[in-house]
């Protein structure tokens, strides 16, 4: 169908890998999770996507009998072609499958089998806004070191300004194909468009779209899906044994809530402060191993103590040294993988910053978006108090925040 806009979207989805590190025998996008392969699972949310008019799925070549097989009733909503060599060729080849009247095109790779409607909803609509490019991505938390041949670090970058990318990437089908022209060969079609001078945007990612290559990725998303699916069968067990955990299994399916608290003192030096994932130019910056962003870190534990996995202690601790100076968008996306890779959904969170300084209500909205985007895309409340002049806060020597955070199990 066409989208409320007039504009009609293709999908091309990558399948055509064999998945040599997996080792599993067969295509990569034939192996399953939960049951299922993981093209039926990138397809079923390429389906959950209204806006849909035309989808190809790209195979390897000799392989399309196979697929059509596990796709049951999918098959007849979609294109099956073989891929190329390799993956910009696989691209290419599903270009020109897509319906000549098709304006928008999301490229997705079927490894990156759980990513959600909502990515693809959200790709959309930046390319609608105006970006010839849309790709969606993640916080970098680690740090990334440029070296040369011989393994000789050349530069550090600055990670916050970093982003690992994923699929679903969006673009204008006239940019897209005005990029694969000239017949260079990239690891994502963005890289194309940039290299052509399109205007290639950044959306917030998904900790659900990660890609499966090893077989350690496999064990993720099978937590992803399925994370209290046990991995013994009833049939095992003794007769007389003991239950490991008498609370009623109703119990883990009802919404957790946790609380974070956190508060740092203002630095002596000229640094900026960072609070609610914006910076504050003009204002008194924060103490702290990291950025210091107190509303941050209060999600944080908020989110842990939620899920019972621990604190900031416990995720950011001093075996963590590539977290010294992190952001806290930084540090809000790895407590979200965290999380994810346990089984647990973020419900929404909000968090209170007290303080005199700096005046939150004018940037009350941008905070809002800014912790929201760190988070996946989470509902967000951003509020503000003070201490009436009342201890340290009051005395202006800091600032704190509280939060307060609902997760479910998935």
């Amino acid at each position: 169908m066409n989208d409320a806009h007039g504009v009609s979207v293709g999908v091309v989805v990558v399948a055509a890998g064999m998945g040599t590190r997996l080792a599993a025998g067969i295509p990569k996008a034939l192996v399953e999770i939960g049951g299922e392969p993981l093209v039926v699972h990138a397809l079923r949310s390429v389906r959950a996507v209204g806006r849909v008019r035309q989808v190809v799925v790209v195979v390897p070549a000799g392989h399309r009998a196979e697929f059509a097989g596990v796709l049951g009733d999918m098959v007849g909503d979609v294109l099956l072609i073989d891929g190329g060599a390799e993956r910009t060729d696989s691209v290419a080849a599903g270009l020109r499958a897509l319906a000549p009247d098709v304006e928008i095109v999301l490229v997705h790779d079927a490894a990156r089998a759980l990513a959600p409607a909502t990515l693809f909803d959200a790709v959309i609509d930046a390319v609608l806004d105006g970006a010839d490019a849309v790709v969606p991505g993640l916080a970098v938390v680690d740090t990334v070191k440029q070296v040369d041949g011989g393994g000789t670090v050349v530069a550090t970058p600055d990670r916050s300004s970093l982003r690992a990318v994923q699929t679903p990437q969006g673009f204008r089908r006239s940019a897209l194909d005005a990029a694969h022209a000239h017949g260079l060969q990239a690891t994502d079609d963005a890289a194309l468009v940039e290299a052509d001078g399109g205007r290639v945007v950044v959306v917030p990612g998904h900790p659900a779209a990660l890609k499966v290559t090893v077989p350690a990725d496999l064990d993720a998303a099978r937590r992803l899906l399925a994370p209290s699916e046990s991995t013994e069968s009833e049939d095992t067990e003794p007769e007389n044994a003991e239950p490991e955990n008498t609370e009623p299994e109703d119990s883990m399916l009802l919404p957790r809530t946790g609380i974070g608290v956190d508060v740092h003192a203002y630095a002596d030096d000229d640094r900026t402060l960072s609070l609610a994932c914006l910076t504050w130019p003009g204002e008194r910056g924060i103490e702290g191993h990291s950025d210091g962003d107190v509303a941050a870190h209060a999600v944080c534990d908020a989110l842990l103590s939620a899920a019972g996995l621990g604190d900031l202690g416990t995720q950011f601790g001093v075996d963590r040294p590539e977290m010294k100076g992190a952001t806290g968008a930084a540090m809000l996306a790895d407590v979200v993988r965290t999380l994810a890779a346990a089984g647990w959904r973020i419900g929404n969170v909000s968090v209170q910053i007290v303080g005199n300084s700096p005046k939150v209500g004018p940037r009350r909205e941008e905070a809002q978006q800014a912790m929201s985007a760190a988070l996946g895309g989470v509902p967000v409340s951003v509020s503000a108090t003070t201490t009436d002049h009342l201890g340290f806060l009051g005395r202006g020597e800091g600032i704190g925040a509280i939060a307060n955070a609902l997760v479910t199990k998935n």
